[in-house]
């Protein structure tokens, strides 16, 4: 059994990526392991000041809400980001959170495996490609970590849009595929 944290970064409520999240969620949990689900809505995370007290103390002298959820990412096996699409990138509050946790490079970080699910209105292939990039290049920081799988619903903008649409059932997959 594993511990899978999601951290979902859309603001919007019943946002298409956050669908694609808790489809995750539901196949992780249908295969027998723990999932806890983390929304950056209403959450205060504020910029990293590149100071890197962090480095010799493992925690970071900003007191907002990303200390708990880097905390919460220490402890996790895997770890899936969910984020809209915003002009062909990740959203700005999953890269703020992801600017933050410094601490953990010093750390017995857990995490392995990392999974990426992302939304957008356009619907071409190459769409979430500077996303995932991204995601990826904070990965390549943690000698530990890989990117596992990343699932894109395109053609979606409005919230609800993802009632059938096939990248629902291959969140849930992917979701229910880990071992």
């Amino acid at each position: 059994m594993k511990n899978i944290l999601i951290i979902s970064s859309s603001l919007r409520l019943n946002s298409n990526s956050e669908a694609l999240a808790n489809e995750f969620a539901r196949g992780a949990v249908d295969a027998g392991h723990n999932v806890e689900f983390v929304s950056l809505r209403g959450k205060d995370i504020r910029f990293c000041r590149g100071c890197l007290a962090c480095q010799a103390t493992q925690q970071c002298v900003i007191n907002d809400d990303s200390r708990q959820i880097v905390a919460r990412m220490h402890d996790a096996d895997i770890i899936v980001y969910a984020t809209p699409i915003y002009y062909y990138e990740m959203s700005g509050q999953l890269k703020t959170l992801l600017d933050r946790p410094n601490p953990l490079y010093t750390s017995d970080y857990r995490f392995r495996d990392i999974y990426v699910l992302t939304s957008a209105a356009e619907d071409e292939e190459d769409v979430p490609s500077r996303a995932v990039a991204g995601i990826t290049g904070w990965i390549d920081c943690f000698e530990n970590a890989r990117l596992a799988g990343s699932v894109f619903a395109g053609g979606v903008s409005g919230p609800g849009e993802m009632t059938n649409h096939p990248a629902m059932q291959q969140a849930y997959t992917l979701g229910n595929s880990i071992k």
